[in-house]
């Protein structure tokens, strides 16, 4: 265990839990970091099999793993890291049927999904289950990270993206590509977050958005605020139950 975290914050990692959305290029550091650090419990949402072709940005997976599933392969490496995690697979699609009860169980929830439906039912369930979130982002050398806290007055994903982009808009990772070293490099940023807001040791991104570009090494940070008019989050919310996403996305992913 890291000796910067003093023993207070060591035990309150110990008694913290998180649950990962994606095990893929983002979730693979993510989880690796959180289990190095001491978290006591990690729950690992995906439902997809590991496969060769995406072995050069989702590190946590090797050529022996092809074909089983992610959280399977995830809850082996943290086994050999840390024993005493406590890992909890959710071998299943995040859906508006199971998103608040999963959500209820864990402290945290972090985004590491690679696609528009699943980032706005994360936001809503996480808003209407009062559980903070950190999110990220990755499209060829580009990276964006934040935290959406709405119980502590911050906004939440709809605040920054009021509506999804148009269908077929913005092509996917697997179309567009993404450089096998962001996603270590964001989703390390990600862990780091997620810590800060289960120790309260230092100032997160709540409020701010955190944009890098790794072919020019260049960072740059954006203010970002609750709208009063967002409509879950908002002065006058609207929205009270999970909708349909795929259908509110259009069928977009990224």
């Amino acid at each position: 265990m890291d000796s910067l975290f003093s023993p207070e914050e060591k035990a309150r990692l110990a008694r913290s839990s998180v649950l990962l959305i994606g095990c893929g290029g983002l979730g693979s550091p993510i989880a690796y970091q959180l289990a190095a650090a001491g978290v006591g419990r990690i729950g690992l949402c995906d439902m997809d099999v590991v496969d060769i072709s995406n072995l050069q940005r989702q590190v946590l997976h090797y050529t022996t793993d092809v074909g089983r599933l992610k959280v399977e392969s995830g809850a082996a490496k943290i086994g050999g890291l840390r024993p005493e995690v406590e890992v909890e697979l959710h071998p299943v699609a995040l859906t508006r049927e199971n998103a608040r009860d999963l959500f209820a169980r864990y402290d945290l929830v972090i985004d590491g999904s690679d696609n528009f439906a699943t980032r706005y039912l994360v936001n809503d369930a996480c808003v209407l289950t009062g559980r903070p979130q950190v999110h990220g982002s990755i499209f060829r050398f580009d990276g964006q990270i934040t935290v959406f806290h709405p119980g502590s007055g911050g906004p939440c994903y709809r605040c920054l993206y009021p509506t999804p982009p148009p269908p077929g808009s913005v092509p996917s990772c697997a179309m567009a590509g993404v450089i096998g070293v962001l996603p270590g490099f964001v989703g390390s940023l990600m862990a780091m977050e997620g810590l800060k807001l289960l120790t309260g040791r230092g100032s997160t991104l709540n409020g701010r958005l955190l944009i890098y570009n790794a072919l020019d090494m260049d960072v740059a940070e954006v203010q970002i605020r609750r709208s009063p008019t967002c409509p879950i989050c908002g002065d006058n919310p609207t929205i009270h139950e999970l909708i349909d996403y795929e259908l509110f996305c259009g069928g977009v992913g990224e």
